[in-house]
């Protein structure tokens, strides 16, 4: 699923009206058809709710003017206020004229702002993706006055004062909606940590907009879903040993960390790995092979942390970092894997704070390589803060392509970039996963991916970013977000990843 900017959908919406031969007005119709339904079945507004609709002087204006329309047409009590301006769209001025003469029409001003009681539900239609200022004036006045509200507020297409796709400046008035109706597509502001209080829930409501424009718009950030992932997983032949899978090597743990490298382990193989080898320090020996007894366990001769690589001719990937820890023998091990290693390799946790502390260690990174750092470890490895989530995002590009990578930012919405500049969300996943251990899980899935010889680095990354979400996700009934571990989701990986094999 693209994710466009806003002028891209601007260009959308015409070629969608050419394409269809309708009209604007038509195409308006259309979408505030969509919100007014979502209002109804979703919302489940009934006939004491009160509802306020504000609206402003352009298209985004113009939709609010038809949902008023036919709120009030099928028999809900309806508030229309509209936001003085000297101009108006011309599609905002016609559906102005269609409203009915029983529907009370308020203009705003600084001594008349719309009052709110307990309950009332507000539809935000003053400013949509074409805004590029930051609002001022009675407009900033009459957003934050609805944020200091307890309306519901369902903006339509996105929060008015909310910019599409960059960062509007400091304090500038952004209006923070419950919900947010987005149509046919998302937008990348949805996405990102900065903009949460602002979006609320999101939710996308198709409206035709025309499928082969979309296709061939060109676009290098895309919303990830399981239907254009199912099938990119092969399945399993029948006749399939367990040569076919793939041989891993994880190295991992230290004193008092052999739980990541268990974690690790466990999600490997419960993501399909053929033949699993772990090595940890003395320390881990008997924990690993009690707690992961299909594993193979390799126990390094230092007692508390990895001293020495093993041999990597048997294996089909490697991975590394999980409780780690940065020792220096540990160090020396990591470049030795960066400089020797000819299978594909992922690299968590510690190992990415070492590289982030010696960044010529970055200058060995094999291509391909699969990197999956938290937004910390990514600071870490770039060398400086980023000013905001935009920035963070180019910064993760460049990363990809500087050393040819797939580089993953983890969190909500998780992030994976390619090393030809595109960038991918992931749709999956919920908040009891910002828990110990859930990135050690993520490490070994992707390992097991990867030692997956028919499937593609890209591939690989985007189908084990997705079962980890997944696997949360159909764990969440059985603990609540409070109780989900790490655990947990290493359980579920297994049925996650079924759902998107071949049939």
């Amino acid at each position: 699923m693209k994710l466009l900017s806003a002028a891209q959908t601007r260009a959308l919406d015409q070629a969608t009206i050419q394409a269809q031969h309708i009209t604007s007005a038509d195409l308006m119709e259309r979408a505030a058809g969509a919100v007014t339904n979502w209002l109804l079945d979703e919302l489940l507004l009934d006939y004491d709710t009160e509802i306020q609709v504000c609206c402003g002087p352009g298209n985004n204006g113009g939709d609010g003017l038809v949902v008023a329309r036919q709120l009030h047409r099928a028999g809900y009590p309806v508030q229309l206020w509209l936001l003085p301006a000297a101009r108006h769209s011309t599609d905002f001025t016609h559906q102005k004229q269609q409203l009915p003469t029983g529907l009370a029409v308020r203009q705003i001003a600084p001594d008349n702002l719309p009052t709110i009681t307990a309950g009332t539900v507000v539809v935000d239609a003053l400013f949509g993706t074409g805004l590029s200022r930051p609002l001022e004036g009675l407009a900033a006045a009459l957003v934050r006055h609805l944020n200091d509200s307890d309306a519901t507020v369902v903006a339509v297409d996105i929060p008015s004062g909310l910019y599409a796709d960059a960062t509007q400046p400091a304090d500038s008035a952004v209006m923070r909606a419950t919900y947010t109706l987005s149509f046919e597509l998302p937008k990348l502001a949805f996405l990102l940590p900065q903009n949460a209080s602002f979006v609320g829930d999101w939710r996308l409501l198709p409206i035709g907009l025309d499928a082969q424009a979309i296709q061939n718009m060109a676009c290098a950030i895309h919303f990830v879903t399981a239907d254009e992932l199912r099938g990119r997983l092969p399945k399993r032949p029948k006749f399939s040993h367990k040569g076919t899978f793939g041989h891993a090597l994880l190295l991992a743990g230290s004193k008092g960390k052999i739980g990541a490298a268990v974690l690790a382990t466990q999600a490997c193989l419960r993501a399909g790995v053929g033949l699993m080898t772990t090595r940890v320090p003395a320390v881990g020996y008997d924990i690993l092979q009690i707690s992961a007894p299909e594993a193979m366990c390799l126990a390094d001769p230092a007692t508390d942390f990895l001293t020495e690589l093993p041999d990597l001719t048997p294996y089909a990937a490697v991975g590394i970092g999980p409780g780690l820890g940065q020792h220096d023998d540990t160090r020396a091990v990591l470049r030795q894997l960066l400089e020797t290693a000819q299978v594909p390799l992922i690299i968590d946790a510690d190992a990415l704070n070492l590289l982030g502390a010696q960044p010529e260690l970055q200058q060995l990174l094999p291509p391909d390589s699969l990197l999956t750092p938290h937004p910390k470890e990514f600071e870490r490895l770039v060398g400086e803060p980023a000013r905001d989530d935009y920035h963070r995002l180019d910064q993760l590009r460049n990363f990809a392509g500087r050393t040819g990578c797939y580089c993953v930012l983890k969190g909500a919405y998780t992030a994976l970039a390619a090393p030809d500049g595109a960038l991918y969300f992931n749709s999956t996943g919920n908040p009891g996963m910002a828990s110990g251990g859930s990135g050690d899980v993520l490490t070994g899935l992707l390992l097991a991916l990867r030692a997956h010889q028919g499937i593609s680095p890209l591939a690989a990354a985007l189908v084990g970013l997705h079962a980890h979400g997944r696997a949360a996700d159909l764990a969440l009934p059985h603990t609540g977000h409070a109780g989900l571990l790490a655990s947990d989701i290493v359980r579920f990986i297994g049925p996650a990843l079924e759902e998107l094999m071949d049939e």
